[in-house]
């Protein structure tokens, strides 16, 4: 108790302070209903027990109210029994037979009854099974972890300290403990006791614990095997754990057979054994343990040993959860969420998520974020989304766990979802993950440092970043390595390891690999080439929705490249590439529409898909856009816009246009004319092969257009025009 509730009286007891004040008249909770006092009045606190809250249990009203409700069952109680035989009693009713040593009771809280009474069982369904007990009729243990949580917001570290028993006063109260031989007793609240006191106090506890194991005390048994598996007032001594835990568990101690299974499914102190694993959790899991009852719908979730049964999973989620076990809420928000072991319902997946998340599981928190984010089950809300991330990655800095909610923040901050778009954010919750192991941020990080996202462009990172992700088995990673190896982005090219990094991501089913992989076998990149095994890689890719993949495609259907050339089904796969948004093609389209291949000539149709990708930055369709305004194709003739158009896609260095703005500048096409412009820019493309600017430069050698006439240039210009044609037949 703490020093308010002493100071202040019974009531007290019933209530948790919301928030720290010194003030007498506090910010409280009813512990029952969770209704909320502003002001903490002792006398409307108590009201509300005696009149108001349904739930609060007898020993919480007042005593005149008490004896109202128990008028038909208080002659029976015997309180020689509850003087003699421990506080336990206090919390049942002697319903017959009181005058035998195991009378028959019942529970004043739930009214369950024992047909013979026995202490630890009472204790027992007070702790585990009852949910209406309240916390001070809890043993030690279990009020301990109860008010945890209390006692942190209402005294200041100071004053806790100050209340903290040393070492020689926890040894005085396990030996009267063990005295009365009190088996709820266990191991977690003495160390939470001894959070803050000295490491002598430690060892104190642990002999203690060790003396009362060696006389056959069964928590003490326990309670040694923590201490050895935490290495607490001891060195850390996994192996003896298990066996300290497989003796209290030969016992029928029940948390020592949850352990003890763990244990086993761990390979933790002893060898792996997942069949003895799920044994001891069922066996735990019939007497009521939920932890165990949890673990159990694991094994079956999962198919560990035991059939895969998702129906049974649900069925054991469902069974802890309504006793609000918040793994097994979130489990089985999980199940509604995905329809395992039951009907998808997205609604109830949200709703427990929601239960769970506002008992603070992480997890829960994380997966509530992205069902506002996708709109699952609730409507759709990016900024919601965006803070429950945040709250997740928050409490994930504080509890080592899962680094989903750092890295799904790092990916809110990237790409501005429910909040301002920042990418250097976004670079630090990537690092801070990755730092942590976190294989999505590694990969993520190596991204930044490629494109220079949030940090200086640094590829060498990058491709460290990438083999790290790729060594432990992350595919994105494994295909982003096979690209540096094949471009030499932060390392000597070797496209002999990239086709190897493409073979083993494309087995893994990457589309992007499948598609890269069938590149290599057309170009040789890495291996002989194989047109046929290029065809059928993209052809796997694209039925699968590869767009890339789709156009590739297209691609050999209208070249007969691995195939037979098959215009109809090109045309069609440009189109349906085309309404994916794929640049090339919708220019393939439109180039289609313009010549009649595949499909009827339609010029207006193909102006609109050149005009649809040259404003997505297109250089082809471009100048294509450029021909049809000097030409008239599908549109007005424009010459001006002709120019305009041919001189955007020349400065991107399109061979074709700095070609066509030769031709504008010779001729006065949509500027005024400039023969000397008109040569140098047939010079460029020339260089560059280009073969109309191989002949037009024999021409202006031949007549003196931008530069003086030399017949023996001319003819070797001509010469050289012509063998290029020569050759392309």
């Amino acid at each position: 108790m703490i020093r308010k509730e002493r100071k202040k009286g019974h009531v007290w007891r019933h209530f948790n302070s919301v928030s720290r004040i010194d003030d007498s008249h506090p910010h409280v909770q009813c512990i029952y209903c969770s209704k909320e006092f502003q002001r903490a009045i002792p006398e409307r606190m108590q009201d509300h027990l005696d009149k108001k809250c349904q739930k609060a249990p007898n020993n919480a009203k007042s005593q005149s109210c008490q004896q109202n409700n128990n008028t038909l069952l208080i002659n029976f109680m015997n309180k020689d029994i509850v003087r003699k035989k421990g506080p336990v009693w206090e919390n049942f009713f002697v319903i017959g037979k009181y005058e035998d040593s195991h009378p028959n009771v019942q529970c004043m809280h739930c009214f369950k009854e024992f047909k013979r009474a026995v202490p630890q069982r009472m204790q027992a369904h007070l702790d585990e099974k009852c949910p209406k007990a309240p916390n001070d009729s809890k043993s030690i243990s279990k009020q301990q972890n109860n008010i945890n949580i209390d006692i942190n917001n209402c005294m200041s570290e100071e004053e806790q300290k100050s209340l903290l028993p040393n070492g020689e006063e926890i040894k005085l109260h396990i030996s009267k403990l063990q005295s009365l031989n009190d088996i709820t007793y266990h191991s977690e609240y003495c160390h939470q006791l001894e959070i803050r006191t000295e490491e002598k106090d430690e060892i104190t506890i642990f002999n203690s614990y060790k003396e009362a194991a060696e006389k056959g005390h069964l928590n003490s048994i326990y309670s040694l095997g923590y201490y050895y598996s935490q290495g607490i007032g001891t060195e850390k001594n996994e192996i003896k754990a298990f066996e300290l835990y497989k003796e209290a568990a030969g016992k029928g101690h029940l948390n020592s057979i949850y352990n003890l299974g763990y244990y086993y499914l761990q390979g933790i102190g002893t060898e792996k054994n997942e069949i003895k694993a799920f044994e001891l959790y069922k066996k735990a899991a019939e007497k009521g343990h939920l932890d165990s009852i949890y673990n159990l719908g694991i094994c079956y979730d999962n198919g560990i040993r035991t059939d895969k049964n998702e129906y049974i999973a649900f069925e054991l989620y469902k069974q802890v959860a309504e006793k609000g076990h918040v793994d097994s809420i979130f489990k089985l928000g999980y199940c509604y969420g995905n329809g395992v072991g039951t009907e998808k319902d997205e609604i109830k997946a949200f709703e427990l998520y929601k239960e769970a998340a506002e008992k603070e599981h992480i997890d829960s928190i994380f997966n509530l974020g992205c069902c506002y984010e996708d709109g699952t089950g609730t409507e759709k809300n990016e900024i919601k989304a965006f803070e429950l991330y945040k709250v997740a990655a928050e409490k994930e800095a504080a509890v080592k766990g899962d680094l989903e909610s750092i890295y799904e923040l790092g990916c809110y901050y990237k790409n501005g979802i429910g909040t301002e778009k920042n990418e250097v954010k976004a670079f630090e919750l990537y690092k801070e993950a990755a730092e942590k192991g976190h294989i999505d941020s590694i990969f993520k990080l190596g991204i930044c440092y490629e494109d220079g996202i949030g940090t200086e462009k640094n590829e060498v990172k990058a491709f460290e970043l990438y083999k790290e992700a790729a060594e432990k088995g992350h595919i994105d990673s494994i295909f982003n390595l096979g690209c540096c190896y094949e471009d030499g982005i932060g390392t000597e090219k070797n496209e002999n390891k990239a086709f190897e990094l493409y073979k083993v991501s494309a087995e893994k089913g990457v589309l992007d690999s499948i598609y890269k992989l069938g590149y290599c076998f057309c170009n040789s990149i890495g291996t002989d080439i194989n047109k046929i095994k290029a065809f059928e890689l993209y052809k796997e890719a694209a039925e699968r929705g590869h767009v890339k993949s789709i156009y590739k495609l297209g691609c050999c259907y209208e070249n007969g490249t691995g195939t037979y050339i098959n215009e109809i089904k090109a045309f069609k796969l440009y189109k349906e590439a085309a309404e994916k948004c794929n640049v090339k093609s919708i220019y393939k389209l439109g180039c289609y529409h313009e010549n009649g291949i595949g499909t009827d000539i339609n010029k207006v149709k193909a102006f609109k898909l050149y005009n649809d990708a040259a404003q997505k930055g297109h250089i082809k369709s471009i100048y294509k856009l450029g021909c049809c305004y000097e030409n008239g194709i599908g549109t007005k003739k424009n010459e001006t816009k002709a120019f305009e158009l041919y001189k955007e896609a020349a400065e991107k260095d399109h061979i074709g246009s700095i070609f066509k703005l030769g031709c504008c500048h010779e001729n006065g096409i949509g500027t005024e004319k400039n023969e000397i412009k008109a040569f140098e820019l047939y010079k460029v493309a020339a260089e560059k092969s280009d073969l109309n600017s191989i002949y037009k430069l024999g021409c202006c050698y031949r007549y003196g257009i931008g530069t003086e006439i030399n017949v023996f240039k001319s003819f070797e210009y001509y010469n050289k025009a012509e063998r290029m044609l020569i050759n392309l037949k």
